[in-house]
């Protein structure tokens, strides 16, 4: 079981099961949220590759509503995640590493994938790698309220990417509430990846905040394909973490 204190990763499935990390539960298809929806580290299920049921984290989870639960670990040996959660326990990885390790496992050339929070593009370029192919498919949709985010963003991508992948990136200046206002409806999307929190080496008044989170997190659960994953790194340093 991978449990820190400097961060959760919460990684959302959708007809299939996921495990990692602090705190871990399945989504399928036609999930749906309750209202309020608040993520609590000690209201949610804990997944661990050692059982086979489910270990309940607090006394309820009566926060999200799950259909049902496959108990089935996704990841066979060798796959790299259980380096990357050593090298995050020990310091040599950061946190979104893990989450790329993750996401290689469901992502696949040709698909369509969403970064709901672009920050300085570093995310939104794994991504990239993971979805282009040789013959031009695969589909970026990157998002951010903050303008130098994009900015940064599209320095990083023009810096290290080919012209011909960048094209295949698209990038948004809106919420990540708002993201079914700018990716076509009926498209297959395969990951829908949160990082939240402030901009590194931006301005840290500036943060995620609930009141848009969890609309975003319906509206990534409504675009999702079958087999699809939401992905979500909470750094939980600052009130807006703890929220």
């Amino acid at each position: 079981m991978f449990l820190s204190l400097r961060f959760t990763s919460h990684h959302f499935l959708c007809d299939n099961s996921i495990i990692l990390s602090r705190t871990l539960f399945s989504l399928r298809r036609n999930c749906s949220f309750t209202s309020p929806l608040k993520v609590n580290p000690k209201a949610v299920s804990f997944f661990n590759k050692s059982i086979d049921g489910v270990q309940q984290a607090g006394p309820n989870s009566n926060n999200l509503s799950v259909n049902s639960v496959d108990n089935t670990f996704p990841f066979p040996d060798g796959s790299g995640l259980e380096d990357a959660l050593i090298g995050y326990i020990s310091g040599k990885k950061k946190a979104t590493e893990v989450a790329h390790s993750i996401w290689k496992h469901f992502v696949q050339k040709g698909d369509t994938v969403v970064d709901a929070t672009c920050g300085n593009g570093y995310d939104t370029l794994a991504m990239l790698k993971l979805v282009a192919d040789d013959s031009g498919n695969g589909c970026v949709y990157g998002m951010d309220i903050q303008t130098v985010a994009l900015e940064n963003t599209s320095l990083l991508l023009d810096r290290l990417v080919h012209p011909n992948e960048r094209m295949l990136i698209k990038l948004f200046p809106v919420c990540h509430s708002r993201m079914e206002d700018v990716i076509p409806k009926d498209t297959f999307v395969r990951l829908v990846a949160f990082n939240l929190g402030y901009l590194p080496g931006g301005d840290k008044s500036i943060l995620t905040v609930s009141e848009t989170t969890l609309p975003a997190l319906q509206a990534a659960s409504r675009i999702l394909g079958p087999g699809g994953l939401i992905s979500l790194v909470v750094y939980v340093g600052h009130p807006g973490g703890r929220v």
